[in-house]
């Protein structure tokens, strides 16, 4: 059983059948040249059918009511602030279509116009206007490709609040090793201070033990200190002090064996033997061989050789 052939391979043949026609009749008014191309005299006349495009537009015409079409014809609303506009003026601010901001301002009056004009019809139509509360509408993407884009979405706030947290931490460590190093070198400064005033007490510079309280600024205690060295050196200084507590005092040394009255009067000590040599002599001295000198020694050594 034969198939009937498709409308497609009809339409090619009738164009190919035009296609010849047009091309005999071309050659028998000697319109044909040598080569593909078709030479036309002059500029090809369009045909404006107006019968055959009213007939067009009576076809599909449909008599409908205005809810149905919802269309509206309107001027753009006027500028804020400005006047009725005449036909001139209109004229005159006619919108480049060049110029992106006039033409998409153009449209967004001209919807704005629309709008305050459609919506008390639509109102006494008792058309509704608004969405209500519990309105769930059908998504054009599937419920799969949403949870994809939700679990990518939950990934990047992960990873935000994971880089938010690892600047914070970075942020601690640093202010944690400044306190960290401010601590250390306030420790360091108080033990220098104390170990200066260990010295100092040790030589006898200071015989205050303040250093031992803690807890003491530094400064304060120079200045303290710079206050009591100058109290103090209107006596003896505090080295001679130490000196003196750790050794003793022995006393005036410098004429010492001067005599005074009551010396001079004081016989009592006083040893007639022993002070002109008659007194008892120590045993064991007599007899003692007394060693020569050195000279006496080596002429010695010369004879014997």
């Amino acid at each position: 059983m034969d198939t009937p052939p498709a409308s497609g391979s009809d339409s090619d043949s009738d164009d190919s059948l035009v296609t010849d026609r047009e091309l005999q009749e071309a050659f028998s008014r000697g319109l044909l040249k040598p080569g593909l191309n078709v030479v036309l005299e002059g500029p090809k006349k369009a045909a404006n059918d107006v019968t055959g495009l009213k007939q067009c537009l009576a076809e599909f015409k449909r008599d409908l009511d205005w809810v149905e079409r919802l269309d509206v014809t309107l001027s753009p609303v006027p500028e804020a602030g400005g006047s009725q506009s005449t036909p001139q003026d209109k004229d005159q601010r006619a919108v480049n279509p060049e110029d992106d901001f006039q033409r998409e301002m153009s449209f967004y009056r001209q919807a704005q116009a629309a709008v305050l004009s459609v919506l008390p019809r639509l109102h006494q139509l008792k058309v509704p206007t608004r969405r209500p509360t519990d309105y769930f509408a059908e998504m054009a993407k599937s419920d799969q490709q949403m949870q994809k884009i939700r679990q990518k979405l939950q990934t990047k706030q992960v990873a935000m609040e994971k880089s938010e947290k690892a600047k914070q931490l970075r942020a601690l460590r640093k202010y944690g090793k400044k306190v960290q190093a401010e601590v250390l070198q306030k420790r360091q400064q108080e033990k220098k201070h104390m170990m200066n005033a260990i010295k100092k007490y040790q030589k006898g510079f200071s015989d205050k033990l303040d250093f031992l309280e803690g807890d003491q600024n530094p400064v304060a205690q120079g200045t303290k200190e710079k206050a009591k060295g100058q109290q103090m050196k209107k006596g003896p200084s505090a080295k001679r002090r130490y000196k003196n507590q750790k050794f003793g005092f022995g006393g005036k040394k410098k004429g010492s064996k001067w005599n005074t009255r009551e010396s001079y009067d004081d016989v009592s000590s006083f040893r007639a033997k022993k002070a002109h040599g008659k007194g008892p002599k120590k045993p064991g001295k007599k007899g003692l061989n007394k060693r020569p000198g050195k000279r006496t020694r080596e002429k010695m050594k010369s004879r014997a050789r």
